[in-house]
């Protein structure tokens, strides 16, 4: 398999990452088939995990931490921090827990890194990342922290995730004012269905040097070729735990349905499956270092880890660009993100806090 340069940390890591957000009670509850996964794709030559410590509460760092037993050497592990923690793996997203147990403070990722250490079962964490930004804490706090912690060795390198472009350039200017290691990678939601990135956070990551680890390259199953107009919508646990993404009454769900219909024909065109074009799309943007797929069964990872082999024609992509402008969100809800400055509080009202 070919590498990549993970930014520019010096790792080198393979064109396609395991997201292991499904394993666990949000996916796969099996611990072992969940390894068998695990250790198909690093059999098949893929050398980059991701997981983060909210996926099922912990349960997936767990799961990575016995699959790597043996073999932690020969992988470059990701985990990341943010998310509320301390709530019941089965209550909805955004469910309140303790404050104190999330964000972005200094005292939360000290205290956080620990455990995320003692979940994997290792000593150190290869690129340990921040999953979301949080407006009440300053770059500094956080920037600060993992510093400290990159120093002790106990990550070795760290990025963000979610970031909009202003958020990256500012980390990358309160690093360089206050003589900080800055974030080396960043991990956007990015796929044929979600394109708005291209405007702005590509561009940025590449000038500053960032590696890019797209999140929900298949638009969380959209892409995966079964979502097509006049079928019935399948169901799963993703659609389960996040319906409003899947609503088709709402009307940019409507789109999109429209829109991976369009791309599935091309694909039959194309000879090649919607998965692996709707990969290989997000593999060839210049900026972009390795896609996450996140697999729940053996099935969905056979069917994903050939498309690093896969390169796009010119024509092709001339023709997504036709279904999907380049630099737009099909639906804006998908985004990943929505800034504190739209939130209710801060539109058109005096703000009390």
């Amino acid at each position: 398999m070919e590498y990549r340069s993970l930014g520019r940390t010096g790792m080198q890591v393979s064109p396609l990452c395991l997201g292991a957000m499904m394993f666990g009670a949000w996916g796969e509850p099996d611990h072992d088939k969940s390894i068998q996964i695990i250790h198909r794709a690093l059999d098949a030559g893929i050398n980059f995990i991701d997981t983060a410590d909210v996926y099922s509460q912990g349960e997936s760092e767990t799961i990575v931490g016995k699959a790597l037993k043996g073999r932690r050497d020969d992988v470059i592990l990701a985990t990341k921090v943010h998310g509320q923690m301390g709530v019941p793996v089965e209550a909805p997203a955004g469910t309140p827990g303790d404050p104190n147990r999330q964000g972005n403070s200094r005292r939360w990722i000290i205290r956080e890194v620990e455990d995320s250490l003692r979940r994997l079962g290792t000593d150190w964490i290869d690129l340990y990342q921040i999953h979301r930004p949080d407006t009440d804490a300053d770059h500094e706090e956080t920037l600060g922290a993992l510093t400290d912690l990159q120093r002790q060795g106990k990550i070795r390198a760290f990025g963000s995730s979610t970031y909009p472009a202003e958020e990256i350039v500012e980390a990358q200017w309160t690093a360089e004012r206050r003589g900080l290691s800055r974030f080396m990678t960043e991990q956007p939601p990015y796929s044929i269905l979600v394109r708005g990135i291209e405007a702005d956070v590509l561009p940025t990551a590449e000038r500053y040097g960032m590696g890019v680890l797209p999140w929900s390259p298949l638009a969380g199953g959209w892409l995966s070729g079964r979502y097509r107009v006049g079928a019935d919508l399948p169901k799963s646990k993703r659609s389960e735990r996040l319906p409003a993404r899947y609503d088709l009454s709402q009307p940019g769900n409507q789109r999109k349905l429209e829109a991976a219909d369009a791309l599935g024909k091309l694909a039959d065109e194309a000879g090649m499956p919607l998965i692996h074009l709707a990969l290989a799309f997000v593999l060839q943007h210049p900026a972009v270092t390795s896609p996450i797929i996140g697999p729940r069964t053996m099935a969905h990872l056979e069917s994903q880890i050939g498309a690093a082999d896969v390169k796009l024609t010119t024509d092709v992509l001339d023709r997504i660009d036709e279904i999907v402008p380049p630099g737009v969100n099909v639906n804006p809800g998908d985004r990943g993100y929505v800034p504190p400055a739209l939130s209710e509080k801060f539109r058109r009202r005096r703000r009390t806090a």
